[in-house]
């Protein structure tokens, strides 16, 4: 790791770094502000979210990557850095110079914590940074304390990429008892082989718990949701997790620079790796399900290692199909979001919000002849391409094409029969202009189809109880 890498290193170890606190992505030749922290330096000098970043400390921006304009951002605190912006405008982009000056900034780990009805709390952890397990301890103890109707919680790990093992632990250790096996990592030298245990008492071993996990779980946050599995303590709801089981650690070589060694697996209390991916003389080659070991629960069910956790309920996650892909792909939400935030001043708070102008964003989509090609087009093709490689095509061209007609008809009614979903992400991109991290979170709740469904399991004990049986 270089110098440049080392701050960003920090962030993910202790969720803080100095910079400008904003989030930035690339779209064509140019850099775009995606997002604002709340508090930040960057919204204290007035950045917004849809400025276009065309130089830095009078150096072009244009061409360059997310990641090479964020390493110039950061620096010393205290330190100034001049952005040129062109910002958006009813009657075109407006060039301006914004001096922002360089802070400490801080990701809080849990963001968000409620009650989603007077009976199922809610916590949201995105990083396992310095003192999530302090966090999300603290989180637990106010929805309990605060509300003695409290019967099951949602604890949300999705698109969290991991950190601190010792974290991990540390959350387990909320509501599993004192002593019991948590991770142990193994690598090729045995000495370097390390077990780590719940050191406290629980707070809470009897409360139902589901636990959110998507493709974007990974680290430390299987780490949990596995070691949850492994002792059915919670039912783990979404869709099948990374599969990130290396250890790595930093050693110092010098000149400010570290080097980050993988060294060893984790396993966590079942006996199973969480690694999805094994090496073949330094080339990755993914595990198949059907050379996956079986493993037990402590109750006897069957769990399989490597592939990462696997969900004892799957459910879909929201607003994964393809025309929702392409709008955000192509940033066409992102685009119509800004356009709307130029006509609206401010907005109802994210509880009461609501969007009602989608004819509107129906006609901006129509105004940029938006096309796309649907999962089922892309499928056909490919069928195509076979059928003429094997010599079908003669045979079922006349249904290949009455296919692919019937499905260019109904895909006309794409963005109708999408309208919610897509009204959904309209809403919480909005929300995220005028009320940051913490009110998107709170309007994505409303419509979040995994959060319906993780309610309606706490709500019918037979079922949760029937998913941690053998």
């Amino acid at each position: 790791m270089s110098e440049s890498d080392i701050e960003g290193y920090r962030y993910i170890t202790e969720g803080r770094y100095n910079g400008v606190g904003a989030l930035f992505e690339k779209l064509g030749e140019n850099v775009f502000v995606n997002e604002i922290f709340e508090g930040s330096p960057a919204q204290k000098a007035g950045l917004k979210s849809g400025d276009k970043i065309t130089a830095v400390d009078g150096k072009t921006a244009t061409n360059r990557s997310v990641d090479e304009v964020g390493d110039i951002l950061k620096g010393a605190a205290g330190t100034d850095v001049e952005l040129t912006i062109a910002r958006p405008q009813a009657t075109g982009d407006k060039t301006l110079k914004i001096k922002v000056m360089r802070d400490e900034v801080t990701e809080q780990n849990v963001p968000y914590f409620g009650m989603l009805n007077d009976h199922v709390g809610y916590i949201i952890l995105t990083t396992f940074t310095r003192d999530a397990g302090e966090n999300v301890l603290k989180a637990f103890k106010e929805l309990k304390n605060k509300n003695p109707n409290m019967k099951g919680l949602v604890f949300d790990l999705r698109d969290n990429g991991g950190g601190l093992l010792n974290e991990a632990v540390n959350i387990c250790n909320i509501w599993i008892p004192k002593s019991e096996l948590v991770v142990t990592t193994k690598g090729k030298v045995v000495d370097w082989d390390r077990s780590f245990k719940t050191l406290n008492p629980s707070v809470d071993e009897q409360m139902p718990i589901v636990v959110l996990v998507d493709k974007g779980t990974a680290s430390a946050s299987e780490i949990v949701s596995g070691t949850l599995q492994d002792y059915d303590r919670a039912v783990v709801m979404g869709q099948r997790s990374y599969g990130k089981g290396l250890v790595q650690n930093m050693r110092d070589i010098g000149y400010n620079s570290k080097l980050k060694l993988t060294t060893a697996k984790y396993y966590i209390p079942s006996g199973r790796c969480i690694q999805a991916v094994s090496y073949d003389k330094g080339k990755p080659v993914e595990i198949p399900d059907s050379m996956r070991a079986v493993f037990k629960t402590r109750s006897g069910r069957p769990v399989l290692d490597g592939g990462g956790i696997k969900p004892d309920m799957m459910v879909q996650k929201s607003g994964d199909f393809g025309l929702m892909k392409t709008l955000k792909e192509r940033f066409l939400i992102f685009d119509y979001v800004t356009q709307f935030t130029l006509k609206n001043e401010k907005i109802d708070g994210p509880e009461t919000f609501r969007f009602t102008q989608f004819d509107d964003f129906v006609e901006f989509l129509n105004k940029k002849n938006f096309t796309y090609d649907s999962e089922s087009e892309k499928l056909l093709k490919q069928l195509k391409e076979e059928a003429t490689k094997e010599k079908y095509t003669s045979a079922i061209d006349a249904e290949l094409k009455t296919i692919e007609l019937k499905i260019k008809t109904d895909k006309k009614n794409d963005l109708l029969k999408h309208k919610d979903e897509i009204v959904s992400e309209l809403e919480r991109q909005i929300v995220a202009r005028y009320f940051y991290e913490k009110g998107q979170i709170k309007i994505a709740l409303r419509n979040d189809r995994e959060i319906q469904e993780a309610i309606k399991l706490l709500d019918d004990s037979g079922r949760y109880k029937s998913l941690l049986k053998k």
